[in-house]
């Protein structure tokens, strides 16, 4: 028995049915879904399959903000001691 039949589209209630997202088990019709890995899913579940876990997203963003953060330091760092360095050249080495 085919369970596609008097099925309509979850977003477009004027169009049937041609495939049932295996992620959230709705109906959708064409044009609401894309194939994804060999199946047919929706664009809402591919927008969850796609998002980082919340936890490992805040994790992330902080290690790229103190990483950022520790560059910009060493950076600093470098080129504050090479001027110190540079002004203390005395004009005798210029000639």
């Amino acid at each position: 028995m085919n369970i596609l039949i008097d099925q309509r589209c979850f977003h477009h209630a004027s169009r049937e049915a041609v495939v049932r997202c295996p992620e959230c088990r709705r109906f959708f019709c064409r044009e609401c879904v894309t194939e994804h890995r060999g199946r047919m899913v929706c664009a809402g579940c591919i927008g969850k399959m796609s998002a980082p876990p919340t936890g490992a997203g805040r994790f992330a963003t902080a290690l790229w903000i103190a990483a950022s953060f520790g560059g910009v330091l060493l950076a600093w760092l470098i080129f504050y001691n090479l001027g110190v360095m540079l002004a203390r050249i005395t004009p005798d080495f210029l000639q």
